[in-house]
C-alpha cells in the first residue's frame, strides 16, 4: 500500500483531483490486459499442437511420430515448433503418392514406345522401314497387303501361308537419305 502511496504523492495535481482517478484507472485496464495476453497465448499454444498433429498425420502413418511431433511442440511450445519443422518429412503421404503415379505412368509410355532395334529411333506400328535407317521392321502380306512381322510365317488377318512367300528384295528399298519412290506395297510417302 505504500507504494501506492508514493505514486500518488508523485502524481501532478490536477484539476479536481484527477491523478489518483487515472491511477485507478489503469490499474483496472492491467488485469484484463494480461488476462487477454494470457489467453490469447492458451489458445495459440493449442493451436500450435492441433496444426503440429494434423501436419505429421498428412506426413507419416507412423504413430509413434506423430505423438512424439506434437509432444514436442506440447512441452517446448514455439521453439519446439522450430524443431518440428526442421525436422518433420518433406513430402506429405498425397505428395508421395502422386509422384508414384507419375513415375509409373511415364514408365508405363515409355515402354509402350517402340523403337528402332538398329537405330533405337522411335517408331510406329504401321512403319515398313525406320524412317532414319532404313531398317526392314515389316513386310507386307503377298494377299491381303496388311503389315505382318518379319518372323511371322502366317498371316493372322487372311490365314495365308507366307513364309513361302516372296519377301521383298532390300536391294529394292532404298537406302538412309534417299527418297522412297515406286508402287511398294504399304508404301504411304
Amino acid at each position: 500500500m505504500s507504494a501506492v502511496r508514493s505514486i500518488y504523492l508523485l502524481a501532478p495535481p490536477g484539476p479536481s483531483g484527477s491523478g489518483p482517478n487515472l491511477l485507478t484507472t489503469l490499474q483496472g485496464l492491467v488485469g484484463p490486459l494480461i488476462g487477454c495476453t494470457i489467453a490469447f497465448l492458451v489458445i495459440f499454444w493449442v493451436s500450435l499442437i492441433i496444426w503440429t498433429f494434423r501436419d505429421i498425420r498428412s506426413r507419416t502413418q507412423d504413430f509413434l511420430t506423430q505423438i512424439l511431433a506434437t509432444v514436442l511442440v506440447f512441452i517446448f511450445f514455439v521453439p519446439g515448433l522450430f524443431v518440428y519443422m526442421i525436422l518433420r518429412p518433406p513430402q506429405t503421404i498425397a505428395e508421395i503418392s502422386e509422384r508414384q503415379l507419375e513415375e509409373e505412368s511415364l514408365l508405363a509410355e515409355m515402354t509402350e514406345r517402340q523403337t528402332c532395334n538398329s537405330c533405337h529411333a522411335r517408331i510406329e506400328s504401321d512403319f515398313q522401314i525406320c524412317p532414319s535407317c532404313g531398317q526392314k521392321l515389316k513386310r507386307p502380306c503377298p494377299k491381303c497387303e496388311r503389315l505382318l512381322e518379319l518372323r511371322w510365317t502366317f498371316c493372322p488377318y487372311c490365314a495365308s501361308h507366307v513364309a513361302s512367300g516372296p519377301m521383298p528384295n532390300m536391294s529394292a528399298m532404298p537406302g538412309p537419305g534417299m527418297p522412297m519412290t515406286g508402287n511398294l506395297p504399304g508404301n504411304r510417302y
